[in-house]
Order: structure tokens, then sequence, then C-alpha cells
């Protein structure tokens, strides 16, 4: 039995010492502490985005998942740019859509059509009842 509560004692004192150690339980740290880990320039400021900077999109892996600060602002940037495109697109489809209007049908296919009852001269009952051409 005595030689039981010794070995307890010792293993007890074994795992502090190796604790302290690793820890570092007096004034220098043993082992230093490690940076939190980030993206850093995850998608490149001076040129739209391509496929590739996607692809090589890797968020650092955290207790919990992913930061979710660091994700928010990569798909902050991906919305900007995806309704910077659509919008440049719509415009571009909306010039197309006129020059091809302009060029089938000439400047007066987007006229509005003639009133009902309107002649060349102008609206019906503008001239006499007699008159005849």
């Amino acid at each position: 039995m005595v030689m039981f509560v010794f070995l307890v004692i010792a293993l007890v004192v074994v795992v502090a010492a190796v604790t302290l150690a690793v820890v570092g339980g007096g004034s220098r740290a043993v082992l230093p502490e490690a940076g939190p880990e980030t993206v850093t320039d995850a998608f490149p400021e001076d040129r739209p985005l391509a496929r590739a900077d996607v692809d090589a999109l890797r968020f650092p892996v955290v207790l919990r998942g992913y930061r979710m600060t660091e994700v928010d602002d990569a798909l902050s940037r991906l919305g900007a740019e995806l309704a910077e495109r659509d919008a440049r697109i719509a415009e571009l489809e909306s010039a197309r859509a006129g020059d091809q209007a302009h060029a089938v049908g000439g400047p007066g296919l987007l006229a509005p059509p003639p009133e009902p009852g309107a002649t060349e001269e102008g609206p019906a009952g503008t001239r006499g009842e007699g008159e005849q051409r």
C-alpha cells in the first residue's frame, strides 16, 4: 500500500512538472504565442475577380468552423462584383437592343402609333365637312 501511494505522488509530481514546463510557469514563455490565422488579401484589389481567385480562396479553420467576419467580407466582395457585372451586362444588352431596333425599323420604329382617325393633315375633323381632296 505504501508503494502505491508513493507511485501516485510521483506520478502527480511528474505530470505537474511537465505541465508547468509546457505552459511556461516561469517569467519566460516556453511556447511562443501563436498569432491568429487570418486570410490576408483574400481577393486582389487592383483588378476584377476571376474564377481562379474564387477557386484559390481558403478560409482558416477555427474552433467552431470559420471566422464569420472573413467569410462575410469575402461574400460581400463577391456580391459587389456580381452586381457590378450584372449592371454592365444590362447596360450593354439595352444598348444592343436599341441599336438593333434602330437598324431594323429605322428611327420611327419606337415612335408611338398614330391616333385612330388621324390623317396626314391632322386629326379628323380639322377639314371642313364639304371639303374633299
